[in-house]
């Protein structure tokens, strides 16, 4: 049904702070813990979130996204930490031990995590919504983020137009691998410059228009509604009783030198109840607009 993404849905059309709330508890309790049910949960939410958001183009990338991470981290951790009770064989002197797997593989699902997250925030945090939020307070880091969030889509895109337009210009005979690496270098070349001159027009337009400066206003169409409000107190409920839950050491995962995970207790069921509602909060809304939106489209 949404094999292609919904883009921005209809969790977009809060306000830029209910979008950040819900991102920082997303992040912030992701890397809060390393207990399987807790790095299942967002893993799971985070992946659905992200093919959601944008569709089937995606799934290639975080696989592969994926699997390297885990392999890398699973590898690394498991060679260079050699502590543990479980020896799985010896390397040398070295002990390869279960722990230190465990403990990689937990890692690597944390690091995927995050990076999915932000693959979603990408698209739901816009320029506009981070300079409204941080552009009085801190405009420089509003300005930043907006330029470092937009930049990988922007440079893609200007590789693409720069490739094309260089295929156009090539000759006809099919080159061999020295002059393909060197086609290489000309479009990074040629993408490097276009950036660093599209950076500095910025630069100058923006200190044109007096960013930055005390006493300067700017237009936005974001207002603080009761929807808004609901989410928000929903959001902080939910994460603010997993949060502290967490910190107070429910579902506390031991991985040296024994790797002790601690049994599904009550207090640990409700923590995830509510950490899985509030990663889910974001999934529902989108599906039932696009639903709603696609039900008035076939009755016009």
């Amino acid at each position: 049904m949404f094999r292609e993404g919904i883009g921005e849905g209809t969790f977009t059309g809060y306000h830029p702070w209910v979008n950040l709330t819900y991102y920082i508890f997303a992040v912030g309790l992701t890397i809060l813990t390393l207990s399987p049910w807790f790095l299942a949960a967002t893993f799971v939410m985070a992946w659905m979130y992200s093919l959601l958001l944008r569709g089937r183009e995606v799934v290639k990338i975080n696989l592969i996204l994926s699997l390297w991470i885990f392999v890398i981290m699973g590898a690394l951790n498991l060679f260079f930490s050699h502590e543990g009770v479980t020896v799985l064989c010896y390397i040398g002197d070295n002990a390869i031990t279960a722990e230190a797997l465990a403990y990689g593989i937990s890692a690597g699902i944390m690091l995927v995590s995050v990076i999915l997250w932000f693959s979603s925030f990408n698209v739901i945090m816009s320029a506009e919504k981070l300079i409204f939020i941080f552009g009085r307070a801190l405009p420089v880091l509003g300005l930043t983020l907006s330029m470092v969030f937009r930049y990988v889509p922007l440079l893609k895109q200007r590789f693409a137009d720069i490739r094309m337009g260089q295929a156009c210009l090539a000759k006809a005979e099919k080159p061999g691998y020295l002059q393909k690496v060197r086609q290489f270098g000309r479009e990074v070349s040629i993408l490097i410059s276009w950036s660093l001159e599209s950076s500095i027009e910025s630069a100058d337009s923006m200190e044109a228009r007096g960013y930055g400066l005390p006493g300067r206003t700017s237009f936005h169409l974001y207002r603080f509604t009761g929807r808004d409000g609901r989410m928000l107190a929903a959001m902080i409920l939910l994460g603010g009783f997993t949060a502290a839950c967490l910190i107070g050491g429910t579902a506390k995962v031991q991985f040296y030198p024994e790797h002790i995970v601690p049994a599904f207790d009550p207090m640990t069921g409700a923590a995830l109840a509510c950490y899985c509602l509030l990663l889910a909060l974001p999934i529902l809304i989108d599906i039932h607009g696009e639903l709603r939106w696609r039900r008035f489209d076939s009755a016009m």
